[in-house]
């Protein structure tokens, strides 16, 4: 065994992955290697003080997030040339996925500076690690943006993507996002994780409206969620001939309503809401003209 490995560098950026729960999931080298840096990089130094205490651990912290990186990292890349250690750890998992840190890991390799990853948890990979979806390949997205049209078009271009779909998205905002999701991609199987590592732990899986239906029976809903999409499928029922036939009698001798229509013909076609929608529009102008 190589004990070295743990033993700090000078002038070594270390990229430490930290616990996105429970406090026990550290490595033994990663709780060396923030004990012995001159310097620790810390999302938020009140967060990360309290998580080394437990672990009677007294670093050296400094603050560096998204909202002061830019000014932060030339005095980082300073101290690491001249010879100082430094750790750089997010509130939770592993920096850069989804957290601050790309700017300062991006200028200490233009500078020439030796980084060390030290691995660990990260949410993704321990929601997909238990989703039973399949996890060979797959596409980590984070964080929608946050603007409609943005977050709208990026679904649009994951729509036919055969790989698992990795989310993470606040609890705030998770309804919607399902409901978002259906609308764009259709029916699929998701994998819901909240809490992921701690006491109140949860998986929920099955179909967006299924989750829907359960998170809807809560009355308040707590924790960072990670959220899995299984890859795009042709169905083996799908013919665009058949939903039009189908779409066509709908309109004519039911009048269904083409909100509800193009609901129950998406879920059962495993397509986009918006698109049999789009589909039922065109049939019924055509009635018209």
């Amino acid at each position: 065994m190589d004990n070295t490995a743990s033993t700090v560098i000078s002038g070594t950026l270390y990229v430490v992955a930290t616990p996105i729960g429970n406090r026990d999931d550290i490595t033994l080298r990663a709780l060396k290697i923030l004990k012995d840096v001159d310097l620790i990089a810390a999302e938020d130094t009140r967060h990360t003080g309290r998580f080394l205490s437990l672990h009677s651990i007294k670093g050296n912290l400094i603050s560096y997030h998204e909202h002061n990186e830019r000014e932060r990292t030339p005095d980082l890349i300073g101290r690491l040339k001249a010879g100082s250690s430094v750790a750089l750890v997010s509130n939770a998992g592993t920096p850069l996925l989804s957290d601050p840190g790309y700017r300062l890991v991006k200028e200490a390799v233009a500078a020439g500076v030796n980084i060390v990853p030290i691995p660990g948890v990260s949410a993704a990979i321990t929601a997909l690690s238990a989703s039973g979806l399949p996890i060979d390949s797959f596409v980590f997205i984070g964080f929608c943006p946050k603007k409609n049209q943005k977050r709208l078009d990026l679904l649009k271009e994951l729509n036919k993507e055969k790989r698992t779909i990795v989310f993470y998205e606040s609890p705030k905002r998770i309804m919607r996002f399902i409901e978002e999701l259906f609308d764009v991609m259709g029916e699929r199987y998701c994998v819901l994780s909240r809490e992921l590592t701690k006491l109140h732990e949860e998986i929920i899986r099955g179909t967006q409206t299924e989750i829907l239906y359960a998170l809807k029976q809560r009355s308040e809903l707590k924790g960072e969620i990670t959220l899995l999409i299984s890859g795009y499928e042709e169905k083996d029922n799908y013919s665009s001939d058949i939903l039009i036939k189908e779409l066509t009698e709908s309109i004519c001798e039911h009048n269904t309503p083409l909100s509800v229509l193009a609901k129950e013909k998406a879920k059962k076609f495993g397509l986009s809401k918006k698109q049999v929608y789009e589909e039922a529009l065109k049939i019924k102008k055509e009635q018209l003209e």
